[in-house]
């Protein structure tokens, strides 16, 4: 077996003369540079991609107005949509929570809700051109303790609205929303 040798002692002290057994020392370390570079490709995938759209200046150096929209699922069976535009309520509109099957899975949708983000970003969204790669912000105003379902279901008709959108060479309908959700 191959060992490292690191030399004799002097007469009358301790021997310097150790073994250390070097297959088994460069087949662990054979399996730990696997191990990392399997694992580092599994730490590429499980990045997610996040860009802060901060609000600034445009090139006249005015601030950009950023509007959003706020929807707001209350308990009274309703949901209140706002226009914001840097914090100021441009628009408000209230649609009733109506909620239609999808299917028989049980799940369900709200189609009043869908038409009506998808009237008011006709009127009030920002980004439509196609060569606009950003998409208009909504914000889901909801309760920690809302059922799944209903989350999921908002979240499709905030999706109702589309816009088209140029994704590589090719012309698409895109959801016209980044949806993001408001801290309670």
């Amino acid at each position: 077996m191959a060992t490292l040798d690191v030399g004799s002692g002097h007469e009358g002290r301790r021997a310097l003369d150790h073994q250390i057994p070097l297959i088994p020392f460069i087949d662990f370390l054979l399996c730990m540079v696997a191990f990392l570079l399997v694992t580092a490709v599994w730490s590429q995938m499980a990045r997610m991609q996040a860009h802060a759209q901060v609000p600034g200046t445009d090139v006249q150096g005015t601030p950009d107005a950023i509007r959003e929209l706020h929807v707001e699922a209350r308990g009274d069976n309703r949901f209140q949509l706002l226009w914001k535009e840097n914090g100021t309520v441009i628009n408000t509109t209230c649609v009733e929570k109506r909620r239609a099957s999808v299917g028989t899975s049980g799940d369900y949708s709200y189609p009043d809700l869908a038409a009506q983000v998808a009237s008011q970003w006709n009127s009030n969204g920002q980004h439509r051109s196609a060569s606009d790669p950003k998409l208009d912000r909504a914000v889901l105003h909801i309760g920690n303790t809302a059922p799944f379902a209903d989350i999921a279901a908002i979240i499709d008709a905030l999706h109702a609205a589309r816009r088209p959108m140029v994704v590589g060479s090719h012309l698409s309908l895109t959801p016209a929303f980044n949806v993001a959700f408001a801290v309670n």
